[in-house]
């Protein structure tokens, strides 16, 4: 299956590729007439934004699209940054500053609090107009500072319990089988394929 990828984010490009392995055929929306387009992400949850980009670029196109829309939810923070994971320091904060925010909102509280999980939702959106939605979470904590040199984003930061180590420390193979993008997309497979 041959999906256009309603993104311009290069590592998430590669993890997907990786994730969904032979079978699926990936171009992102750079290789297409959708490569100027301005994604209004105005959503209110993970679902709302992936269908938009998803919906957004089929229709630009013509082709199948698949969207992803993730973020990091902190349980002391009721669930924040969410959908405002890629800006929570800003309109255009790197990762680091984006961790360091998180670090300081933390700042001082112990680590039986700092619960926090990654969610993922990925819509798929056909030029039929049919459209499907799978989702996939990966439960840990945040850490008080960063480790490791694996992956993007808090992945320093998420430590993951049954690794006894960050997200950043974990090799890119065995991430691609646990991270909360691998669960919503192996759905997705086992959904598209029935």
């Amino acid at each position: 299956m041959k999906f256009i990828l309603a993104s311009q984010n290069k590592h998430k490009a590669n993890e997907i590729e990786n994730i969904l392995g032979d079978g699926f055929s990936i171009i992102t929306m750079d290789e297409t007439e959708a490569r100027n387009i301005d994604i209004i992400e105005d959503g209110e949850t993970f679902e709302e934004n992936a269908l938009i980009k998803a919906r957004t670029v089929a229709n630009a196109t013509n082709l199948p699209t698949i969207a992803d829309d993730s973020g990091i939810c902190v349980d002391y923070l009721g669930g924040k940054p969410g959908i405002h994971t890629a800006r929570f320091a800003g309109e255009n904060a790197t990762d680091d500053e984006n961790i360091d925010k998180l670090l300081s909102e933390l700042d001082g509280v112990p680590e039986e609090n700092r619960g926090a999980h990654f969610a993922c939702c990925i819509a798929v959106v056909f030029p039929s107009g049919d459209e499907q939605t799978f989702y996939g979470e990966c439960h840990g904590r945040i850490l008080t500072e960063r480790h490791g040199e694996n992956g993007f984003g808090y992945d320093p930061v998420f430590y993951v319990p049954e690794y006894g180590k960050a997200m950043a420390e974990i090799e890119p193979e065995t991430k691609n089988k646990i991270s909360h993008r691998s669960r919503a997309l192996n759905a997705m497979m086992k959904g598209l394929t029935k």
